[in-house]
């Protein structure tokens, strides 16, 4: 085809960073589940990886919280995104989230980030392995495979607790209506009075897994749910003869405490670490804030920055969401990440703080 046909697109398309989103449509999937969708005032074309994920930057009573939670739509819909979120007895953001988020708010999002993704490990046979709302990768790459019309023959197998927690099943099973290479399978623990249920029951099993997808073994396996779920679903395949270089799962987690520690805390921690001989120690200055100190080998740059009073926005503690990326003017870091940042922005000198160690004096623009 001519490029005489074609027009150039000149819409904007987002980038790991940080970028101001408004909410457009709350949905209630299920009585305790809810997909929050996101647009740009001007118009943003949200391409992303299908099993990527975003880190919301909120303020719940005064205090800024961070947290990641995965893109269940697909970069199919491309004007917009969603995060579908559970709400969690007792959980703090979950229930803010739930009760507070609504149409027309605005929000910072960080991201998209994640190696837990279908574009990084092509297959044309795949099997989806989800728990609760763990579902939400999954779902984003099924839906991604579907509405391209991908050549890919995808097995979908999802565990819930009950009829009424299965997220989006209607959607799941209309999927499986429209399609001849996409199977569905659902598996329910138990089931309450009046919710009909003529599917699996229990826990998924060898023997289960064996009915729903025979050839199991010959497939890329995209395993998310709680780590419980995770073990379990590991021990399975490994049992089985599974290639386990074939096993991916979401790799992000709960936010780790020492994500959460303020700077007295870590202040405190420094308080009572052994000394250290001044010649051991490196530089580390923080440019726009005019602020530098002396830290020990092995603290990281977000640990220096914490002692001087400034606070590098942090959700993961893990080198995974991205969220505290900063730009190294000069000296050299080891950087042991998770996939939270892009080797565009290692190239331009971006590193990320909560798991860059100084390897001699260093300058960060901060």
């Amino acid at each position: 085809m001519s490029n005489n046909f074609l027009n150039p697109v000149t819409t904007q398309t987002w980038a790991n960073g940080r970028h101001i989103v408004r909410c457009v449509k709350v949905i209630q999937e299920t009585w305790d589940v809810r997909t929050f969708c996101f647009m740009a005032d001007q118009p943003i074309m949200f391409f992303f990886k299908p099993g990527q994920f975003v880190t919301l930057e909120l303020e719940i009573d005064g205090q800024p919280i961070m947290r990641s939670y995965t893109i269940s739509s697909s970069p199919s819909v491309p004007y917009s995104f969603s995060v579908t979120i559970k709400r969690v007895p007792g959980g703090k953001v979950s229930n803010w989230l739930h009760d507070t988020l609504h149409e027309g708010q605005e929000l910072a999002v960080h991201g998209p980030v994640g190696l837990f993704n279908a574009i990084d490990f092509p297959s044309p046979k795949v099997l989806y392995l989800s728990g609760g709302v763990g579902i939400t990768p999954c779902m984003s790459m099924a839906r991604w495979f579907y509405d391209t019309n991908g050549n890919v023959d995808m097995s979908f197998i999802h565990s819930a607790r009950s009829p009424k927690d299965i997220i989006y099943h209607r959607e799941l099973e209309h999927m499986a209506s429209r399609i001849d290479n996409f199977s569905l399978h659902l598996i329910c623990e138990k089931h309450g009075l009046g919710e009909p249920w003529a599917g699996y029951r229990g826990y998924l099993n060898h023997k289960m897994l064996e009915l729903m997808v025979p050839d199991f073994l010959e497939r890329e396996v995209f395993c998310c749910g709680p780590t419980p779920y995770m073990n379990a679903v590991k021990r399975l395949l490994e049992n089985a003869g599974y290639d386990m270089k074939r096993y991916h799962e979401e790799s992000f987690g709960a936010t780790p405490p020492e994500a959460q520690a303020d700077a007295q805390e870590q202040a405190e921690q420094a308080a009572e670490a052994p000394e250290v001989d001044a010649a051991d120690l490196h530089l580390v200055e923080f440019t726009s804030s005019d602020k530098s100190i002396r830290v020990a080998p092995g603290e990281t740059v977000h640990a220096a920055a914490a002692k001087v009073g400034l606070m590098i926005p942090k959700a993961c503690g893990m080198g995974i969401c991205g969220t505290c990326k900063v730009l190294k003017l000069g000296g050299e870091v080891e950087m042991d990440h998770n996939g939270g940042i892009t080797e565009d922005d290692e190239a331009e000198g971006y590193i990320l703080s909560c798991c860059s160690v100084p390897k001699g004096d260093v300058r960060i623009e901060y």
